[in-house]
């Protein structure tokens, strides 16, 4: 399963959603939990999320993280460690 975490509203990732088609599901994390939780975010404060990609085992944990710096070579190179490239 993918899943994509934003700090936008439900009305702003709808849009974004469909502006994009997405493949996937995007969760709304406006109290910046989330984001702080996984290290995403410094503070409930901030306006931006770090980009990074995760992939979390089936029993809860982090079997790998890596910082996103080029989207375009990430999402291949990440899905190839998802097995699905």
């Amino acid at each position: 399963m993918i899943l994509g975490v934003s700090f936008d509203t439900p009305a702003e990732n709808k849009a974004f959603h469909d502006k994009f088609d997405f493949g996937y599901q995007l969760l709304c994390d406006t109290t910046r939990e989330l984001g702080m939780a996984y290290g995403a975010a410094d503070s409930a404060d901030a306006k931006y999320a770090n980009r990074i990609s995760y992939i979390i085992g089936p029993d809860g944990t982090i079997e790998h993280a890596e910082k996103v710096s080029d989207i375009n070579a990430h999402v291949d190179d990440f899905m190839s460690k998802l097995g699905t490239k």
